[in-house]
């Protein structure tokens, strides 16, 4: 081999190796960031659970209160008609 084609073989093993060098670096690199998205994304799942379990926790608080009230308004609507029964006087019927 000359100087020359040795000088190229070289150079391109120096720059092989030291790209699979930086290669192996990025891919490290790489897979530590891929691992911390995926914990915060876990994290996140995490929070969303349990927002939806007090969402629903809250729901159901306001699921009974809404029945109540519409009981109570039912007793009212009752209490008005028997009232109205003896306060208003009966309308005539229409003439024909």
């Amino acid at each position: 081999m000359s100087t020359g084609t040795t000088w190229i073989v070289g150079t391109g093993i120096a720059i092989i190796t030291a790209t699979m060098g930086t290669g192996a670096v990025l891919a490290g690199l790489l897979l530590t960031s891929v691992a911390g998205t995926n914990a915060r994304i876990d994290d996140l799942r995490d929070e969303l659970r349990n927002f939806r379990s007090e969402v629903n926790t809250r729901m159901d608080g306001f699921d009974s209160r809404l029945r109540n009230v519409e009981i109570a308004l039912g007793k009212v609507d009752q209490r008005l008609l028997i009232i109205e029964r003896f306060v208003l006087p009966t309308p005539e019927p229409p003439m024909e």
